[in-house]
């Protein structure tokens, strides 16, 4: 199974691309992720308009996908412009169309869900499969300024990935 890990973050340092990385470090030989990196190098999404090869690229990964795994944070109480921008590149494609989503969320509680809210109205808007068993949330130990994955959010990870690949089975 291959699974496309999309971070909502164009922050250097950010809590949901490590969260998004410390799935990629649990790859297996049954699951194997791509941690897409180009949200910064995407265009202003333009309807009718020539698609630019980054935007090709993105919708490529999406597309050879067998799941989509978002990380993102909040801001402003909803998505950051520039995940609703990539977003907004498939909607006239219908490559999330049918396509197993979920979520991994390192909000602090009481955190996110203006975030959250937003990203499955447009997931569902684009016709994705949102697997509730693989949205999860994960926290992070950010002891010393350091972050690290907890071992039993390790198992939250795992466990998020076999409910992910069940739902593609």
């Amino acid at each position: 199974m291959r699974v496309l890990l999309i971070s909502g973050s164009t922050r250097d340092g950010s809590s949901n691309t490590f969260a998004l990385r410390a799935l990629h470090d649990l790859d297996t030989g049954a699951v194997t992720t791509d941690l897409y990196a180009g949200l910064r190098n995407l265009p202003a999404f333009v309807p009718d308009g020539p698609v630019p090869p980054d935007v090709v690229d993105l919708l490529t990964r999406i597309h050879a996908a067998d799941a989509i795994v978002f990380s993102t944070p909040e801001y402003a109480g909803g998505l950051p412009g520039a995940l609703k921008n990539l977003l907004d590149w498939t909607v006239g494609g219908g490559q999330l169309y049918g396509k197993p989503v979920a979520w991994l969320d390192v909000a602090n509680p009481g955190r996110g869900q203006g975030a959250r809210a937003q990203l499955r109205t447009v997931l569902d808007y684009v016709g994705a499969r949102i697997v509730e068993d693989a949205c999860v949330h994960v926290t992070l130990d950010r002891t010393d300024g350091a972050m690290r994955l907890p071992r039993d959010e390790q198992l939250t990870l795992s466990r998020s990935t076999a409910a992910l690949t069940a739902a593609v089975e």
